[in-house]
């Protein structure tokens, strides 16, 4: 098959500042004026030295960690933004769902916006005509068409741009985490309808964090770290790469260092210890915690740990506790080390952990939201399957069948 886009070499620089407090104040600015201006300025490398080709027909993964570069990659590539250095040849239009919004204008209607994305493409109005009740009726936005964009919700601007550039049959699909917006039943109609685009033999690029829909839909894969590409092969073999080496790297929070509340803080969270940032379906959640003791003479009896699990848009899944559990937790040492382990049904996605102490009912110390982590697909059902399913938690029943009174 013929290439379809090559990405030589390319680099991205961004260069951040940072903004001395004492220069925000006039005499602060005349300060730094004569000692010649000098700013925190550095330099940020979001792509550094990637290539790898794409062929006519082929679906892309693209994975990485939260500040890989992945993002960045995809704006390249859809000349939303120039690398610094390095080529991108490509061969064909490109329609890309980078972020909600992206492509819009706000003031006109959904309807304006269809057929604005659709000249962008280079179609005519009557090639954009024969595509429009396909665009709409997919979107389920019909009854909004002919409103402005401003008013519609994100979840509805999601769907209005998946559709538009699912329908217009551009020759290369640029996608990234953006599906993670749109509720389940959703998701699994946009997954349907990239499996037929590339049974058509056009070429997508995905970027997800959804391991189980990127074997599913996508041939090859590359994996980015820290900007650079590790990894260039199959999907299900860099989806391995990824989970092998993302696993190995644990995070190891020192919570002295964080602002804290004013709690009785006789008893305080000295450090948090995930050993992986993500797990499979169906596996417990780990992690250690050490404490400090404020007033170490003093025994600390009738201690109770919480935690509190909270998904991506602050919904507080589930909470757990050793008093639920009957278990007591008495400690005497700072140098004791807490391990915890969280029977895990959730269903795959991203979650938050609440962490809290208290002794007597008095709390001792508190963090919100500390630190993220991610259940991914690990089940024995296909993504095709789960991706009905409603609800957040997963959970065991019986049946009997053939009861008789």
């Amino acid at each position: 098959m013929k290439t379809i886009l090559e990405v030589n070499s390319v680099s991205k620089k961004y260069s951040l500042s940072g903004i001395n407090p004492a220069y925000q104040t006039l005499s602060g600015s005349m300060a730094n004026f004569f000692r010649g201006g000098k700013s925190n300025e550095r330099e940020f490398w979001a792509l550094n030295d990637v290539s790898f080709e794409v062929k006519e027909g082929d679906t892309l993964g693209i994975i990485g960690r939260n500040g890989a570069g992945k993002t960045t990659l995809l704006k390249i590539i859809s000349r939303i933004t120039s690398p610094t250095s390095g080529r991108i040849t490509g061969k064909g239009k490109v329609t890309s769902l980078l972020e909600v919004g992206t492509g819009f204008h706000l003031e006109l209607t959904g309807r304006e916006n269809i057929y604005m994305n659709g000249s962008i493409l280079g179609l005519k109005k009557k090639e954009i005509d024969a595509k429009l009740e396909e665009i709409v009726e997919f979107s389920g936005v019909g009854e909004f068409i002919d409103n402005p964009l401003k008013f519609y919700s994100s979840g509805m601007q999601l769907r209005l741009a998946f559709s538009i550039g699912a329908h217009l049959e551009p020759e290369i699909l640029a996608i990234d985490e953006v599906l993670a917006v749109g509720d389940s039943l959703f998701q699994q109609k946009c997954i349907e309808k990239m499996t037929s685009i590339v049974k058509s033999g056009r070429t997508i690029l995905f970027v997800s964090h959804n391991m189980q829909a990127l074997k599913t839909i996508c041939n090859k894969a590359i994996v980015l770290d820290a900007g650079k590409k590790v990894f260039d092969g199959t999907a299900e073999a860099a989806v391995d790469f990824y989970n092998t080496e993302h696993r190995l790297q644990g995070q190891t929070i020192n919570l002295l260092d964080l602002p804290r509340g004013k709690y009785a803080g006789e008893l305080i969270f000295r450090e948090l210890k995930f050993a992986t940032p993500t797990f499979q379906y169906g596996e417990d959640i780990s992690f250690s915690v050490l404490l400090k003791t404020v007033n170490p003479s003093s025994r600390k009896d009738n201690v109770i740990f919480g935690a509190n699990v909270v998904d991506r848009f602050g919904n507080n899944i589930y909470h757990i506790s050793n008093i639920l559990t009957n278990q007591p937790f008495i400690h005497n040492s700072d140098n004791d080390e807490y391990q915890f382990l969280i029977k895990s049904n959730l269903r795959p996605g991203q979650y938050r952990l609440t962490l809290c102490l208290t002794i007597n009912d008095v709390v001792q110390d508190f963090f919100t939201e500390l630190i993220n982590f991610t259940i991914e697909e690990g089940n024995p059902y296909s993504f095709s399957k789960t991706g009905f399913i409603q609800g957040m938690v997963f959970t065991g029943f019986e049946i009997r069948q053939n009861i008789k009174s």
